[in-house]
């Protein structure tokens, strides 16, 4: 899980479950890959384990709307990469969701321009900053991964510019952000409600998945 409000919201999600699955809380962005090669040495990560990747995500296409649930068939960085087929089929089944492209960009794509033009490239339907890189190592480790995200921010409104907000470690920065935020402050005005809206929907996508 993405550090932050992300992993507080599958937390809350979790809350009361039996025996909860262990959650890590993983940076931002290109960041992600060095995380994930520690967790490797430190043995927490082992051939044929099963990972569920879960987070937020932006919709590049007018059918998904906010607080939709996805699951990726792969993600490009423009190499796809594949999720396991059978991990993603179970937990279709279970869910009854639709099974997406995703696209990995190095930012915040904040503009309806960019988020065209992303999904024109790359025919993709949804956009985050960490799946590919996370799938190129855990798929080389041979871990068995599914990616389940919630669309967070759709392709009609754009969001501040949120390029200069996370710093090298993938850490989101409170001044950075507030300064993005109030140069424009209509589109921080949708960011906020529709982080609100998706962050609901993946607590309770959460305790849905794991409540069973």
């Amino acid at each position: 899980m993405p550090q932050g409000a992300e992993y507080q919201a599958v937390c809350r999600g979790l809350g009361g479950i039996a025996d909860p699955p262990r959650v890590f809380a993983t940076p931002a962005g290109a960041a992600i890959a060095p995380y994930l090669q520690s967790l490797q040495a430190a043995g927490s990560l082992r051939e044929g384990q099963p990972i569920l990747m879960m987070g937020l995500c932006g919709g590049l296409i007018a059918k998904l709307e906010i607080g939709d649930v996805v699951l990726y068939g792969e993600s490009l960085d423009p190499i796809a990469h594949a999720c396991d087929r059978t991990l993603t089929a179970k937990l279709q089944a279970l869910l009854d969701v639709p099974i997406v492209r995703g696209v990995t960009s190095d930012r915040v794509i904040s503009t309806t321009h960019d988020k065209r033009q992303l999904a024109a490239q790359f025919s993709a339907d949804v956009v985050d900053m960490e799946s590919a890189a996370a799938l190129e190592i855990l798929n080389a480790i041979g871990v068995s991964t599914a990616v389940l995200r919630v669309v967070s921010d759709d392709c009609h409104h754009n969001i501040p510019d949120l390029s200069n907000a996370f710093n090298a470690e993938g850490s989101l920065q409170p001044v950075a952000l507030a300064i993005a935020m109030l140069r424009q402050p209509i589109a921080a005005t949708h960011l906020i409600r529709s982080s609100l809206h998706g962050l609901r929907s993946l607590q309770e996508l959460t305790n849905r998945l794991f409540g069973k």
